[in-house]
């Protein structure tokens, strides 16, 4: 039997890696051209220093290359962790060997340039390896034992897109549930023979947790196999949150991660970034408030903002701030704009589409009740119809609301007349909250501008 573990992927990581070290040097040599030639930077033993700072970093960080699911604010992250701590290691280095005097103007040119280049290619090494997985290369084969609710889920995720590099060859699981699809092979008395005539690289274990008999047997059947062995936690079907393991002696706990924005240091930096920008856009605002205001006084009577109390952090109110984009009327505390709604303008029409009516907002955002990205507020009558429907509603307070979100760049905004709509925009919310970072944040933003430039079919 051959086994196809790897399928060239350390050849892969290790032509990457040498690519990293490639933009480092050349980096380095860009400064060096720049810089007078008798500045001790430009010095064999800061170039060597230099390199092994970056050995270090590369095995923190050596993941980067053969991770099959990362997202690009979490690759922009890492680029910023990893030119920190080479950084600190490269002037930690020349501080003990007293090479540190140098012109920090390069040392300033050197990180300004590699930080930009490595996340360059960091990001296009990602699309170069999804585009080379889509074409059936560097892929691993894997088997899916237990085919319920968590089963399912786990298939879904893997087949959704090419460009992870997964294929799944077969499907086990005693209950049949799988016995109408061409992967189904078996139950799972089936496994062993199958992985031993097969070249199977993982096998994700999904079987209920009280068959503990089972995982145990088809941990064994891995390790007899050389097959790399992950079990899938059925608590997935209901909690979605995200676990830290540990142990305590040699008893295995999972803890549920706080959200990001617990750290005070995230709280911090998301404040500040959104006090700067709400500030800009209110210095600014009179380019557009006063043409606005003009047009809806005279599109119909009535006052120039809409306020009205919406659900904030921690299920507090506050009043949120909007263009008037209807005729005042007893129904905008409880009932959602729809497609045709009469109660609209010409004028709320335009400004809705173009998300232009969201722009006082920022008011909310510069005072703190709301922040530039967050899970959107909503109105205090939903707030209450919601939180008795769907279970996990109220976890998307624990940040404050935003003028923009994650479930909006998506595709989920607004009319929620039924009950799934609602239920997909709070799980997009709930990721957000326990997967927030700040280049997260600027993708959304980005998402959002290009959408309202589109023009949305959902913004009604």
């Amino acid at each position: 039997m051959t086994k196809g573990k790897g399928r060239y992927g350390q050849y892969i990581r290790w032509i990457f890696l040498g690519i990293d070290f490639l933009i480092l040097n050349l980096s380095y040599l860009l400064v060096c051209l720049l810089s007078t030639h008798n500045d001790m930077f430009v010095t064999k033993q800061v170039w060597l220093m230099m390199n092994v700072a970056y050995m270090a970093v590369s095995y923190f960080f050596s993941d980067i290359h053969h991770r099959r699911v990362v997202y690009a604010d979490r690759v922009a992250l890492k680029v910023i962790k990893a030119v920190t701590l080479h950084a600190v290691l490269f002037l930690s280095s020349t501080y003990f060997l007293k090479s540190d005097h140098f012109a920090w103007e390069n040392f300033g040119k050197l990180y300004g340039v590699f930080v930009v280049a490595l996340g360059a290619w960091w990001l296009l090494s990602r699309r170069i390896l999804k585009w080379y997985r889509s074409l059936g290369r560097n892929y691993k084969q894997i088997v899916v034992i237990g085919a319920g609710v968590v089963g399912q889920k786990l298939i879904g995720v893997l087949q959704s897109d090419l460009g992870y590099g997964y294929k799944i060859v077969g499907i086990f699981d005693d209950k049949q549930a799988f016995t109408s699809s061409d992967l189904y092979r078996g139950t799972l008395d089936k496994v062993e023979q199958f992985v031993h005539d097969n070249p199977i690289d993982e096998m994700y274990c999904c079987v209920p947790d009280a068959d503990n008999e089972d995982v145990a047997k088809l941990l064994a059947i891995a390790e007899r196999n050389a097959v790399d062995f992950f079990y899938v936690p059925q608590f997935g079907r209901h909690i979605t949150r995200q676990f830290e393991l540990y142990s305590l002696d040699n008893v295995p706990v999972l803890q549920a991660r706080p959200n990001p924005l617990s750290s005070p240091l995230n709280a911090a930096i998301k404040r500040l970034f959104d006090f700067t920008v709400s500030s800009i856009v209110l210095l600014l605002s009179p380019i557009v408030l006063i043409p606005v205001a003009i047009a809806i006084k005279m599109s119909s009577p009535g006052p120039i903002f809409f306020k009205q109390k919406r659900t904030g952090l921690r299920g507090e109110s506050f009043t949120c701030y909007k263009f008037r984009t209807m005729r005042v009327n007893a129904q905008s505390d409880t009932l959602q704009a729809t497609k045709n709604d009469p109660r609209k303008t010409k004028l709320g029409d335009i400004l809705r589409k173009t998300s232009i009516d969201e722009l006082p907002q920022f008011y909310n955002v510069w005072r703190g009740d709301m922040s530039i990205v967050g899970p959107r507020p909503h109105m205090e009558s939903h707030t209450q119809q919601y939180s008795e429907l769907i279970d996990k509603y109220m976890l998307r307070h624990v940040i404050k609301p935003g003028v923009t979100g994650w479930a909006q760049v998506n595709g989920y905004r607004g009319l929620t007349d039924e009950l799934w709509k609602m239920e997909k925009r709070v799980e997009y919310d709930v990721w957000y909250t326990e997967n927030w970072n700040f280049f997260l944040d600027l993708k959304i933003i980005v998402l959002t501008v290009v959408n309202a430039i589109r023009g949305e079919k959902n913004a009604f």
